[in-house]
Formats: C-alpha cells, structure tokens, sequence
C-alpha cells in the first residue's frame, strides 16, 4: 500500500475542555425542569399521582424564609456549583446562592461550599435536586483528578469516552474536564472514528486499500476532523500508518505491547490506548514515553457520589 503525505493533526489540537460556557442554558433548563417533575409530578410514571406537588412542605406555615450552607462532608473535587443558582430559578423567585468557590475546587472534608437564603417552601422542594447534581458531578471530578494525578509526571494526557448517562453526556464531560482530564469526541459528528466493526463492515481483511480510500475520504470531505483507526494487534499498524490516520488507537495492548506499537509507529501518527484501563494502571502507563492518550470512560462510569450536605442555619 502506498504510504499518503498528509496534513497531521497535533496532540495539542485535541486537548480541549468543555467550558461551563459552552454548555446550553436550554439544554440545563430542560434537565433541571424533568428533575422537577419527577419529584412534583411523577414524570416517567404511566398513571398520573393521585396528589400533585409537595405534599409534605405543604403542611408547614406559608411565608417563613430560611437560610441554609452546602458542605463538603468529604474530600473532593467540587463540580455543578452553576446550576445551583439555575435550580433555584426553576423552583420560584426570591432565592440567592452565594460562594466563593469555582468547579474545579479541591476541598477537604467539612468544607463550606455556600449559602442559600430565600422562601423556605422553595429550598426545600429543591434541595434534594441541588444536591443530586453536585454528588454526582463531583463525584466524577474527584474519580478523574485521582487518574490524572496518578499521570502527573507524565507528557500522556488524560481522555474520556462516549460511555455516559443518556442525556447527561454534556455535564459528566464537563465534570471530567473539572477534574484535569480532557474530553474525546462529544458525539459522532466531531471525529472520524474507524473502530473494529466498521472496519469488519469494510471488509478490511479481503481488501486492505479501502482503509486507505475511507482515510482519504474522509481528510477530502472539507471537515477538517480528526481520523482516528482502532487496531488490536501489532500487524495491523503499518496499514493505518499507509492510509494517514492521525492517530492510531491501541485496543486492550499490554504494557509490552504498547512499547512496541510505539516504536514502530515511531511518531507518524498519535497514539491512544484504550480497552479497561483502571486507576492500578496508570503509574506504568505514565512510563510509557511515545503515548500520547489514556482514554477511559471508569471516572464516569464508575465514580461514586460525594458526600455533600444541606445544613439549616
């Protein structure tokens, strides 16, 4: 196969953060007002509830405002603090939040995180749903600073997957990126990806060049994307390295292989390694000179909540 002159990519065009900016304020509002129905009005439930709305706070005397402060009752890496005050829009007006803090906050246990004041009906109707958001989000903050840190004597950046919750893709990349990772490809319209079942589909095995003609392809479509090809052994390098891929994702290779992939990509392309990789793993990974990209989705998907209070002032 012959070898294509291309335009490559550079590691640093792919190491991006989604910002708290970039995130639609639509797209929260919708989240933050199925979260409110759910605990209102029973969305997702065939038959209607018998009684609507609060049923508890409803017995408690009208008119009484209340002041409140989050804490950190653990150790974390803080993330979600812009939808607090977002929440509380959605609940009713007349509620304030107020911290010094920023996502990304490294915070010890028993920390104070802010303050709430405003109607007492409203603060308790949205507690619960404030804190949801900040346990979970700051739970895949604090998984992903624990990877990066294991990372940090190391030139190899830190990615996520598409292995998050349907509907919450857009804030659990950004609680990755809150905790020093950076985010992979959003969806499938941001990066040509050619993993092994497109490459079965191809028929890549019978005919070889039409890795090489989808490659060209795709650098002719006028996107500018990156193309990244997935191999799973050591033989199928030099074909990807022939077709231009800008870079190469080594599928579940051992320490030993990714050496080897390494130096006989010998810096033609960048390189990913992927397939299970777990915290225990990183510190030899970090020793891999050459790797490029750890991509994981674990600080997703199987981070645990923080443990973050309400308290009652």
């Amino acid at each position: 196969m012959t070898m294509h002159t291309v335009d490559r990519i550079g590691a640093s065009q792919l190491r991006r953060r989604i910002t708290w900016d970039e995130i639609d304020p639509n797209y929260l509002k919708q989240l933050i007002q199925l979260a409110k129905v759910e605990d209102l009005a029973g969305a997702g439930l065939v038959q209607r509830p018998p009684y609507l709305g609060d049923v508890t706070t409803a017995l408690m005397p009208p008119g009484h405002n209340a002041k409140a402060q989050l804490n950190a009752r653990e150790a974390c890496t803080l993330c979600g603090l812009h939808l607090v005050p977002k929440v509380l829009e959605t609940y009713g007006p007349n509620c304030t939040f107020k911290t010094s803090l920023q996502d990304g906050a490294q915070l010890e246990a028993g920390a104070a995180i802010g303050y709430l004041s405003g109607p007492a009906e409203t603060l308790l109707q949205a507690e619960r749903i404030i804190l949801n958001f900040l346990q979970h989000l700051s739970g895949i903050a604090t998984c992903t600073a624990g990877y990066v840190n294991a990372l940090e004597n190391s030139q190899c950046a830190l990615l996520d997957t598409r292995k998050t919750l349907p509907g919450y893709r857009v804030l659990q990349k950004y609680a990755f990126a809150c905790g020093g990772g950076y985010n992979h490809r959003i969806g499938l319209f941001d990066r040509v990806m050619l993993k092994d079942n497109h490459l079965a589909l191809m028929g890549l095995s019978q005919n070889p060049s039409r890795l090489a003609d989808a490659v060209v392809a795709a650098k002719e479509s006028g996107h500018g994307l990156a193309i990244q090809v997935e191999v799973d052994h050591l033989d199928q390098i030099d074909s990807v390295l022939a077709a231009g891929a800008d870079i190469i994702l080594l599928d579940n290779f051992s320490t030993g292989e990714l050496h080897a992939a390494i130096k006989r990509i010998d810096g033609r392309a960048l390189t990913e390694a992927s397939g299970g990789i777990q915290l225990n793993r990183l510190a030899e990974m970090a020793q891999i000179d050459g790797l490029d990209f750890i991509s994981t989705g674990a600080p997703i998907h199987q981070s645990q909540w923080i443990d973050i209070g309400l308290d009652w002032s």
